[in-house]
């Protein structure tokens, strides 16, 4: 296995699905954990996807928006892995992701995203990603299920090849 690991991510809705995955990787995997907290914390209202003026949807439509995000991020340095998880939201990973990997010189590390949804699969969300990432070898992301056993994610560990 690489060196130290770390499993940051965000978790908006109250069912904190993507928060739960991400404790179940960190345990098996033996990673600390960094939740990326928005700056302003995305309401019911602002999560609304049916609504096209919600801010989730208007963040979701200009592909330049970078939502800010709160408090200190973590010290990369230690970590040679970063897997980086969050709902899907339009097909994609939400803007404050790509807020999180361009806030970082990733060279030489590598960025494994997994992601929640409701079942929206993965589709292109690693390839969008990348750009976000420069630097990285970013491996292809998987959605889980809530219901993964630590031996499911033990497979995708070992698939990955980290």
């Amino acid at each position: 296995m690489y060196g130290k690991m770390l499993i940051a991510y965000f978790s908006a809705s109250p069912s904190r699905r993507t928060e739960t995955v991400a404790k179940k990787i960190a345990d098996v995997i033996s990673a600390d954990l960094y939740e990326i907290v928005p700056a302003e914390i995305y309401t019911q209202d602002d999560l609304n996807w049916n609504n096209d003026k919600s801010r989730s949807s208007v963040e979701m439509r200009d592909p330049a928006s970078r939502p800010a995000i709160a408090g200190a991020l973590p010290d990369l340095a230690q970590y040679s892995v970063v897997f980086v998880g969050f709902p899907i939201w339009w097909y994609v990973a939400p803007h404050i992701i790509n807020t999180f990997l361009e806030s970082y010189d990733l060279t030489g590390k590598i960025v494994v995203p997994f992601a929640t949804s409701g079942g929206s699969s993965m589709g292109q969300t690693t390839a969008h990603l990348r750009p976000s990432a420069k630097g990285a070898l970013v491996k292809e992301g998987r959605r889980f299920e809530m219901g993964e056993t630590p031996m499911a994610i033990n497979s995708w560990i070992a698939a990955l090849g980290i």
